[in-house]
């Protein structure tokens, strides 16, 4: 049983890295996994798409605040 999830995890790889990147295209990642990840073209050619996809997260210094004006410094 063990062996069957961890071949669905790896199976999987390449949907859940475009998952975790939030991918605009994590559907159309997914569904290529599905349908053509048996083959190892499929596989490969769907991982290479998540990794080389853009990430949605904001970067680190979008997502900081700007300046505190309030802040004393020593």
């Amino acid at each position: 049983m063990e062996l069957l999830l961890l071949g669905g995890v790896i199976y999987f790889i390449p949907a859940i890295v475009a998952a975790v990147k939030r991918s605009e295209r994590a559907l159309a990642i997914f569904l290529l996994n599905l349908f053509l990840g048996w083959t190892f073209l499929g596989w490969v050619g769907a991982l290479v798409w998540a990794a080389a996809e853009k990430s949605n997260r904001p970067t680190p210094t979008e997502d900081a605040p700007r300046g505190r004006s309030h802040e004393r410094r020593p």
